[in-house]
């Protein structure tokens, strides 16, 4: 009889941990889509932080968010991480996202 018990609570135990792992799997901290519209200021702040042209830095990038709803992480690179953000380019062909 303990022997069952035993066996139960193991799998349901199993059971739960397969659960909570598809479901922390599923996060997406970076990534086209990866934020809410009201988190781009915050991300603008802080990607724009270091830029010497602060204000252009911030009017870009909240365009950007605003579209792609991602900003890389740091104040400069990772760009990889959001594609939409990476991929937006100007007639000239550079990257119009900060």
């Amino acid at each position: 009889m303990a022997n069952i018990k035993a066996i139960s609570l193991l799998l349901a135990f199993l059971v739960v941990s397969m659960l909570a792992a598809e479901v922390f799997a599923g996060v997406n901290y970076y990534g086209n889509n990866s934020l809410k519209p009201y988190q781009c200021q915050g991300r603008c702040t802080q990607r724009c932080s270091k830029a010497r042209k602060t204000h252009e830095c911030m009017f870009f990038c909240l365009k950007c968010c605003r579209t792609c709803l991602c900003v890389p992480p740091g104040t400069y690179g990772h760009k990889e991480l959001c594609p939409c953000y990476n991929n937006w380019k100007t007639k000239r062909g550079t990257s119009k996202c900060p």
